[in-house]
C-alpha cells in the first residue's frame, strides 16, 4: 500500500482536543461535518489548505489525551491519507487502524511542512521528494496493511468472515 501527499507538520504531544475539540462533538454529530474543525485550534485554515491524500506529520505522542474515537475518524473524513509521527498514543493508534487510517511511525525530524512524500507501508519507507532522501519507517505487518487496504478491521472481518489462518503474506 502506498500513500502520496503533501506534509502538514505539527509538533509533539498533539492531543485529541487539538485534533478535534470536544465542543465540536457536542454541536455536530455527522463526522463529515465535524471534520471541518480538524486542527482548528492549532491552524484555523488547515482544512481549507489540505487536499485529499495529504499527510499529517508530527513528533512524539500524537493522539494523546482522551481516548476519543472521533479523533482518527475526523482525520480520515477530512481526506487526510495518513499520519506520520515519531510515536502515537496507544489508543489513538489502535482506533486509527480499526477505521482504516494509516498511521506510520518514523523519525520525522528531516520532514518539513510542504514536503511531497511517497510512503510505502509494506517496505517501511518514506521518500521525501523535496529533500531527495529516504526516511525509514516501521514496516507494517502484511495483515495490518490488508486491514488498511480494506477500510479497517470491521470491513476486513466482514469480507473474510472473521480471522482465519494468518500467514506471512496476510490472510489465507
Amino acid at each position: 500500500m502506498k500513500l502520496e501527499g503533501i506534509a502538514f507538520k505539527f509538533g509533539d504531544d498533539i492531543n485529541t482536543d487539538y485534533i478535534i475539540p470536544a465542543k465540536r462533538l457536542t454541536s455536530v454529530t455527522v463526522m463529515k461535518e465535524v471534520a471541518r474543525y480538524l486542527m482548528e485550534d492549532l491552524d484555523p485554515d488547515f482544512v481549507r489548505r489540505i487536499k485529499p491524500g495529504d499527510l499529517i506529520v508530527a513528533g512524539e505522542n500524537f493522539g494523546c489525551g482522551s481516548s476519543r474515537e472521533a479523533a482518527p475518524w475526523v482525520i480520515k473524513e477530512a481526506g487526510i491519507g495518513g499520519v506520520v509521527a515519531k510515536s502515537f498514543a496507544r489508543i489513538f493508534f489502535r482506533n486509527a487502524i480499526n477505521i482504516g487510517l494509516p498511521v506510520i511511525c518514523a523519525n520525522t525530524d528531516t520532514i518539513e511542512n510542504g514536503d511531497h512524500l511517497i510512503i510505502d507501508l509494506s517496505a517501511g519507507m518514506i521518500r521525501d521528494i523535496e529533500r531527495r532522501c529516504i526516511v525509514k519507517s516501521e514496516q507494517m505487518p502484511p495483515i495490518m496493511v490488508r486491514m488498511l487496504e480494506e477500510g479497517g478491521i470491521v470491513p476486513f472481518l466482514r469480507k473474510h468472515k472473521g480471522l482465519r489462518e494468518i500467514d506471512a503474506g496476510g490472510v489465507s
